[in-house]
């Protein structure tokens, strides 16, 4: 492979861009390579270019050349990697369509329905995206036929289904939920205190005390951990635990029995960020109703038992209603605009390095992992995950959403879904994977692929009766009036001109 061209479509999500341009300028295995930054937004595409030249400078990066552009196929031109963090409309366009979905009764807006209930997960109204993603899509297939689509915006579920059906390009989804595998080391980790230390750490753990991690970081032999966990983007499932050849199974049930109340107690003092759920009530309900462990985001989603309105939500997610509730999601949108603020007025304060205020250390994201493996032809199924202890890492599996082909029984071929995988030159290898329980096949993974293929139907084939059918299973329905009202509302809404063409 000759000098490498790396896109970023959708630079303009200035945080995620800034870590991943980063992680790549860190990489001392890539070199001579070119990156190109590409977004509509003017003001976003400058800073994040700014950012990426500064950094390269400072860490002395002169085989590397940083490129903007307001043109999406320029970007995508002869690339080898095309990296799509893009969303349409921002989260305000969302936001307006999930108040006039409130409006007429459907809390928290139509998309949310049984095991999707993550706020910036849009499949039925998510036709503006849908459209977005083919188009970058087929740019690649023109432009670049040989190059890696790697796509991180979501619904990653329904997109990666989507695009690996409809065109032929070299496709990858990630997301970083399946990191969620920490929790479970996390209740290891405190239950191994107990037995070995003779200490109980569950207070400092669940307010998140920086000698829990200490202790437990220092107590386990990584090597001898391994975690297991296939299904569908957001919706995946602890199947293997295990430490040192023992079902570490064994660990969690003693903790449920012993420490979660006192857990809880404490965390519900303490929890300051509406996105520390993975050990929550809802999660352990989870796996009592289920009989598997939810990982990372499969958690917000479940039944309407966890989702019907604050109260509920607060029950089991927390006082903050974790991060998919009107308190959880205002939080997480102001943060957003304050880490982009940040971020711009580090960027351009000239007079401190970028390098202080953002170290040169890994971010613990797998997307440079991957596309190192695949250029240097390095052979990849782990790779070290950063912890809170400089010096210390923990090995994380290389998990990415691509079409089943056989791996997840149960699953058709042609459906995305989250797997391990070994990445080489060669591209992606998937691994063999533990078949999931047959309650959730039938009470999960079933409805959640069923919510997917009529997304995916709604949008290639087009038609009002695609949302109607949508709604009218809805549990907040209450009449055809409201459906039809709501469905109305959204499609008048400034700026659905399109779809509502599309869903006339």
């Amino acid at each position: 492979m000759g000098k490498l061209k790396i896109a970023f479509i959708g630079a303009g999500s200035a945080a995620w861009s800034s870590t991943i341009v980063k992680d790549l300028l860190i990489n001392k295995d890539l070199k001579d390579f070119d990156i190109w930054l590409m977004d509509i937004n003017e003001r976003r595409l400058n800073l994040i270019y700014t950012f990426s030249k500064r950094y390269a400078e400072e860490l002395k990066r002169s085989d590397v050349n940083i490129f903007k552009t307001l043109d999406r196929r320029e970007a995508i031109k002869d690339a080898d990697f095309v990296i799509n963090s893009a969303m349409y409309g921002g989260h305000s366009y969302y936001e307006r369509m999930r108040e006039i979905s409130e409006r007429y009764g459907y809390y928290r807006g139509i998309n949310s329905v049984e095991w999707n209930y993550v706020s910036d997960y849009h499949t039925i109204w998510g036709y503006y995206q849908f459209k977005l993603m083919m188009s970058i899509a087929r740019d690649v297939e023109e432009l670049a036929p040989d190059a890696w689509l790697i796509n991180v915006a979501n619904p990653v579920f329904e997109l990666s289904t989507l695009v690996t059906r409809e065109t032929k390009v070299k496709y990858i989804g990630l997301c970083h939920g399946h990191l969620g595998f920490r929790a479970a080391i996390e209740v290891l980790g405190m239950r191994l205190a107990k037995e070995k230390l003779g200490r109980d750490i569950t207070a400092l753990c669940a307010s998140h005390d920086i000698e829990c991690y200490k202790t437990i970081l220092n107590l386990i032999d990584f090597r001898e951990v391994e975690v297991e966990m296939p299904g569908f983007n957001h919706v995946i499932w602890l199947t293997k635990f295990r430490y040192r050849g023992e079902n570490a199974y064994r660990y969690i049930d003693e903790w449920i029995k012993e420490d979660a109340e006192r857990y809880w107690d404490v965390w519900r003092e303490f929890v300051v960020n509406p996105f520390d759920v993975e050990l929550s009530p809802a999660v352990i309900d989870m796996y009592k109703t289920y009989g598997l462990l939810p990982i990372g985001d499969t958690c917000r989603g479940g039944t309407w038992k966890y989702h019907w309105d604050l109260k509920t939500k607060q029950y089991w997610y927390g006082p903050y209603g974790g991060p998919d509730s009107e308190i959880g999601w205002g939080m997480y949108i102001a943060g957003q605009r304050r880490r982009l603020a940040e971020l711009e007025q580090d960027v351009y304060n000239f007079s401190i390095p970028l390098v202080q205020k953002y170290p040169p250390r890994p971010s613990g994201e797998s997307l440079v992992h991957i596309i190192d493996s695949i250029v240097n032809n390095k052979p990849k199924e782990i790779y070290d995950l950063p912890t809170p202890i400089p010096g210390i890492a923990i090995q994380a599996p290389i998990y990415v959403n691509i079409p089943n082909n056989g791996v997840l029984p149960g699953i058709p071929d042609n459906v995305a879904v989250e797997i391990p995988v070994k990445v080489d030159g060669k591209g992606i290898h998937r691994k063999p994977v533990t078949p999931l329980p047959k309650k959730i096949m039938n009470y999960v993974m079933i409805p959640r692929l069923m919510r997917a293929e009529w997304a995916i139907q709604a949008f290639l084939e087009g038609g009002r009766d695609h949302l109607f059918n949508w709604l009218i299973v809805d549990v907040r329905t209450k009449s055809t009036q409201q459906v039809n009202e709501v469905i109305d509302a959204i499609l008048k809404m400034p700026g659905n001109e399109k779809m509502a063409k599309h869903f006339s």
